[in-house]
């Protein structure tokens, strides 16, 4: 009988780490399961959803023979959570069933065969291969992952353009009605464009951590290999063209406006409380020196912020929908921003003072 002695939060943060991506219901009951495989003292865990698949190993306390099974994620999850911290953790296999015991608690789970479990195929063909800091990585994802669109029709939308040429790593995201673009400068090999899963992008930021620690990425034409610590996240990536990003980001307006950043988003929380539910319009209006930001519903009811800008020039009368701007000043870290504005029917364009890095397009929209 094959016997793996380990410490509780030794073998929990693995199966945290593999476990976001399953789901509760599928159509494979082996998708529920991870896969877990012992070679010496060293465990490694595995989840997949077909599209993604996620590892992570971890050490044991009593070396053994090369060993495989799959056994229900949530449930092998909500048990180790249960037990008491530091616990010592014994797994064993009897007749097609994973014992787990620790101290006087012990759990008997069902099995399935560890050669039923579809792991992903490394990718043939050439990469490009590139490492950097986790935290460079994880910062461009956060910055602009919010503006990737969800179940769009245009499956090319529902993901991430993750592109590197030269120096440069570029994120870009973008739903059709607003779009946000990050880049950081690192010495990197080749050029590549890629979009990445909506999916993919959730789990790299929530496990890429906030350090120095390298994570190497590699790129074919077809799969992302994401290497960091002692997890290793492979991806398939969405076939399809990704818009032309650059034609989208206006380049010659002259209305600019300096905002103090948390001043705009709290006002713009304010007045969000009355806005249409459905349609979310905010109007801006702009004379010199003032901007009012107004929002209203179908009750007749109307909030209305003014906020003191340094502007002289045209008016302007132009309608935004207030959860995209509060979207991207919830995500920036600066004390201000500065908006650039063309006409009622052009997009505006919002960008960090002094940083060349980031910009944020939004469409208007008729109020």
């Amino acid at each position: 009988m094959n016997t793996i002695k380990i410490n509780r939060d030794t073998l929990l943060e693995p199966l945290y780490a593999v476990s976001g991506i399953i789901e509760r219901r599928h159509t494979l009951p082996i998708l529920s399961n991870v896969l877990l495989e012992r070679n010496g003292a060293d465990i490694t865990i595995v989840a997949t959803d077909i599209e993604i698949q996620i590892s992570a190993r971890t050490v044991c306390d009593n070396p053994g023979e090369a060993k495989a099974i799959t056994v229900g994620a949530r449930k092998l999850l909500d048990i180790l959570r249960a037990l008491p911290e530091q616990s010592e953790v014994t797994l064993a296999l009897q007749e097609k069933k994973l014992q787990v015991k620790a101290a006087k608690s012990r759990f008997n789970l069902q099995t399935l065969p560890s050669e039923d479990f579809p792991k992903l195929s490394l990718a043939e063909g050439a990469s490009n291969k590139m490492s950097l800091p986790q935290k460079v990585l994880k910062g461009l994802f956060l910055s602009v992952q919010y503006a990737m669109a969800q179940q769009d029709i245009r499956y090319y939308l529902n993901g991430l353009l993750l592109v590197s040429a030269g120096d440069k790593l570029t994120v870009v995201a973008t739903d059709g009605h607003r779009l946000a673009l990050a880049s950081a400068t690192h010495k990197l090999e080749g050029m590549q464009e890629v979009i990445l899963p909506r999916k993919t992008i959730l789990e790299l930021s929530k496990l890429l951590s906030d350090s120095d620690e390298p994570v190497e990425v590699e790129l074919s034409p077809t799969q992302a290999r994401f290497s960091f610590g002692n997890i290793v996240l492979i991806s398939k990536l969405v076939d399809g063209k990704f818009p032309d990003y650059t034609r989208v980001i206006p380049t010659t307006h002259n209305k600019k406006l300096l905002l103090n950043r948390v001043v705009l988003l709290q006002a713009l929380q304010r007045a969000a409380i009355l806005t249409n539910e459905k349609f979310k319009g905010v109007r801006w209006v702009l004379v010199d020196g003032s901007l009012k930001i107004i929002c209203s519903n179908n009750e007749q009811e109307e909030a209305q912020e003014e906020l003191d800008v340094d502007y002289s020039g045209e008016a302007l009368d132009i309608g935004f929908n207030v959860n995209y701007l509060q979207d991207v000043l919830n995500h920036l870290d600066c004390s201000e921003v500065e908006c650039a504005l063309g006409d009622a029917n052009s997009s505006a364009l919002i960008t960090v003072p002094g940083n060349d890095n980031f910009k944020y397009v939004v469409m208007p929209m008729r109020i």
